[in-house]
């Protein structure tokens, strides 16, 4: 089964790992499951899943430290699983890489919602930018759309996949201005799930890695109290 539809479960509560390993096998997902972050972050990074869901407070190694070690070497997408409800956990979370969260107790049509948007960025794309086109282009940006890869005046940037979606449906539409709400629809693909902090932190992440200054962005700008715009 191809790594777009594993999903890789890592929570040290088993009756809850149970379920959502039930609802996702339904759903014609491969499971793989850990119950520690030490055993998770193996996983991750040898049995090669399409998408993580990673709980926070685990035994050996905390979900912050698992999600920040992935993201030393994949940009495989992360769903924070956790049951706290301080915002600034939520934040960190996506600020050490994490593409998303949900907050303990969660609806299997939340969950299921937000793993299908995560993942859908796994299924051939070619089609929507230009059968004819493999490298898009937009000043400065250069994008790989079959290896997904963004290029800054011919250097390439590491990006998660999230990052890299929203700067490249920034660029295709140059000069419009979308507020937090319409791009979590139009990138992170929720109508009724999404937290507008997911899309910046989201852009503060991707400004810190395109940017020559993130304090003066040049690419991805914002129109205060209506939202961002790609600019460049």
């Amino acid at each position: 089964m191809s790594g777009a539809k594993k999903v890789l479960v890592v929570d040290d509560e088993k009756k809850i790992v149970d379920i959502i390993a039930f609802n996702l096998a339904k759903e014609g997902y491969e499971v793989l499951t850990a119950y520690d972050g030490e055993q998770g972050l193996k996983l991750a990074l040898e049995a090669g899943p399409g998408l993580v869901l990673l709980d926070i407070m685990m035994p050996v190694m905390d979900g912050f430290e698992v999600c920040k070690k992935i993201r030393e070497k994949s940009q495989i997408p992360i769903i924070m699983l956790t049951a706290r409800v301080e915002e600034v956990d939520k934040v960190l979370g996506l600020e050490f890489g994490a593409d998303d969260y949900v907050t303990k107790p969660f609806g299997n049509r939340e969950l299921m919602a937000r793993v299908k948007a995560h993942l859908r960025r796994a299924e051939p794309q070619e089609a929507a930018d230009n059968a004819q086109n493999e490298l898009l282009k937009f000043g400065d940006l250069s994008f790989d759309v079959k290896k997904h890869d963004l290029y800054i005046k011919g250097e390439i940037v590491q990006l998660t996949p999230k990052e890299y979606d929203l700067i490249k449906f920034l660029c295709i539409n140059k000069n419009q201005v979308f507020s937090r709400e319409a791009l979590l629809e139009k990138v992170w693909g929720f109508e009724f799930f999404g937290d507008v902090r997911t899309v910046d932190v989201t852009v503060r992440r991707l400004r810190s890695k395109i940017e020559q200054n993130a304090e003066l962005p040049k690419y991805v700008m914002t129109k205060r109290g209506v939202g961002y715009y790609y600019g460049g």
